[in-house]
């Protein structure tokens, strides 16, 4: 089968950002073996090759991807026993939805989180104290440089606060996810999902036009984590404190570039009110990065993916 390969379609409403120019050329793959095509393609015509999964972390820049970029819709999943077999373009919501249902669980507190299932493995995405690494299983990926496919289990996938191998090696791309659940009360389970979610639409995350959470969480200074601890009654966890609490002291809620601004309701998403570009949001993200390095001398990370060739 040969894949149908498009010209200058814009990436923009292929993302949660609704930010970014085109891609040169794009094309949608439903297998590994339409995966293995596109990379043919893209060697044929000297092309850098993109993969592009839910676009629920990442900012394409303003000028748009001078590659061959592929949306991955490999959306199969089953349940075997206990355990969810999920290809990795399944959207997470989704897939926590469908366990539960089946009276799994184990998982609720990601119920959510933008994207796809493949994406929140790659950057061991967490909420409320849960991380997606608490619960896989194993990970088949596939090495679009060589093309060997490998299955990881939970230790060599090297999950990390926001990282994991597959995060670390671009090279591999991950097809596949084994989710290990417990059996839980329904009624319970539903109800947990649902309080979840509405913790979010409390604070207007949901249903706006951000990548997530901007920066991680950083490690901080004693001093720092005590001060957090006295002002919101609350242990940091693993010497990290909110890098959200961070921009608010910083004097950055609220703050500003064209049409990006760090959130009234959560700092740490950084919104596209409707115009913003790239540009708008790494500017702003720089502005932050500085106001909290010269109050606190903590250096922010970005977890949202900034897309370059």
């Amino acid at each position: 089968m040969t894949l149908l390969i498009k010209e200058n379609i814009p990436l923009a409403p292929l993302t949660t950002f609704n930010i970014g120019g085109p891609a040169r050329y794009f094309t949608e793959v439903r297998s590994v073996e339409e995966i293995k095509e596109a990379i043919t393609i893209a060697r044929e015509r000297k092309l850098p090759l993109i993969i592009l999964a839910g676009g629920s972390n990442v900012l394409v820049p303003d000028e748009g991807l001078n590659a061959l970029v592929i949306s991955i819709l490999l959306t199969d999943f089953k349940l075997v026993g206990n355990v969810l077999e999920s290809e990795a373009g399944c959207n997470l919501l989704s897939m926590i939805s469908e366990t539960t249902r089946a009276g799994l669980g184990g998982w609720e507190n990601l119920a959510g989180i933008p994207g796809t299932i493949g994406g929140a493995i790659r950057g061991n995405a967490g909420a409320f104290g849960t991380e997606i690494k608490d619960v896989a299983v194993k990970v088949g990926a596939f090495n679009i440089k060589t093309g060997k496919i490998k299955e990881f289990s939970n230790s060599e996938s090297e999950f990390a606060y926001r990282n994991s191998f597959f995060k670390k090696n671009p090279d591999w791309f991950i097809t596949k996810v084994a989710v290990g659940l417990h059996v839980v009360d329904y009624a319970k389970s539903a109800r947990l999902i649902e309080t979840t979610i509405t913790e979010r639409e409390k604070r207007h995350l949901q249903n706006i036009q951000a990548a997530g959470s901007y920066f991680m969480n950083p490690v901080a200074p004693k001093e720092v984590q005590e001060m957090f601890e006295r002002e919101k009654g609350m242990k940091s966890r693993k010497d990290r404190v909110p890098a959200g609490w961070l921009i608010e002291k910083a004097g950055m809620k609220g703050a500003k570039v064209g049409g990006a601004i760090a959130s009234l309701q959560h700092p740490n998403y950084l919104v596209n009110t409707g115009g913003a570009t790239a540009l708008d949001v790494r500017n702003l993200a720089e502005k932050i990065k500085q106001a909290v390095k010269k109050q606190y001398g903590i250096g922010l990370e970005e977890e949202a993916v900034i897309m370059r060739l």
